[in-house]
């Protein structure tokens, strides 16, 4: 089964290797002193939390392409120009970027879940990218997906002190397991999970997300919010050219 065919049946797959040493390397030293401000900010919180970030155990941060031009380049790289024109369509917009990083403290699983449970979006399927900055294991806290569930539509979630959660240890589950320099490619619609982290060492990961041009945000159930913040939401491909 071919890797278009995978994300159709499955709802995503590992492309492996996409990325070199150098190229990880930069991109990891670009987060790096913006994650550590988002650690010293959870630092001052008087339980070390600020939304599903714990100081310590597991850190977000979001919108690193408005801070980094070195993140803004990457997110327009050709594997990702690539993917979002088999997987998307001729005219594409990066929706959101993050880093994750999930520490030795971090002895808790980040809950099933969908990206469009978070916001929703119209159309609801768009495209994760989650790029492992280092080899992410069973261990240290890969991703999990459920195949066959993103056919099933954006599903009913509740919220948890952990994070949105949709589901509760279903059957079937697969582990993406990533050598540093892959990316775990799945739809919006895939429900997916994080394992804690076992291990001495920082899981990195750096995750983008696409979404055809013209997409809408529904946030706290008010009016739609066209996704095309020039700072942060830019063309990826337009009229199936980069950008």
């Amino acid at each position: 089964m071919d890797q278009a065919e995978r994300y159709r049946h499955d709802g995503g797959f590992v492309l492996e290797h996409a990325f070199g040493a150098a190229e990880i390397a930069a991109v990891t030293a670009a987060i790096e002193p913006l994650e550590q401000e988002t650690e010293a900010f959870l630092a001052t919180r008087p339980d070390g939390r600020y939304g599903i970030a714990r100081a310590g155990e597991i850190t977000f941060r979001p919108h690193l392409v408005t801070r980094s031009a070195v993140l803004r380049e990457f997110a327009r790289h050709p594997v990702f120009c690539d993917l979002v024109h088999d997987l998307i369509g001729n005219d594409v917009r990066l929706y959101w970027d993050q880093s994750v990083y999930k520490k030795p403290a971090a002895d808790e699983e980040f809950p099933w879940h969908q990206d469009n449970g978070y916001t929703y979006i119209e159309p609801q399927q768009y495209l994760t990218c989650w790029v492992a900055l280092t080899d992410a294991t069973v261990d240290n806290g890969c991703p999990w997906i459920l195949p066959g569930a993103h056919r099933m539509g954006t599903l009913a979630h509740r919220s948890t002190p952990l994070g949105f959660e949709c589901l509760s240890n279903p059957d079937g589950a697969i582990a993406l397991e990533l050598d540093a320099g892959s990316i775990a490619v799945f739809s919006s619609l895939t429900p997916h999970r994080t394992g804690p982290n076992r291990t001495r060492a920082i899981r990195k990961a750096y995750i983008l997300q696409y979404a055809p041009d013209g997409a809408v945000s529904y946030v706290g159930g008010g009016d739609a919010v066209t996704c095309d913040a020039a700072d942060r939401q830019f063309w990826i491909l337009r009229g199936g050219l980069r950008e």
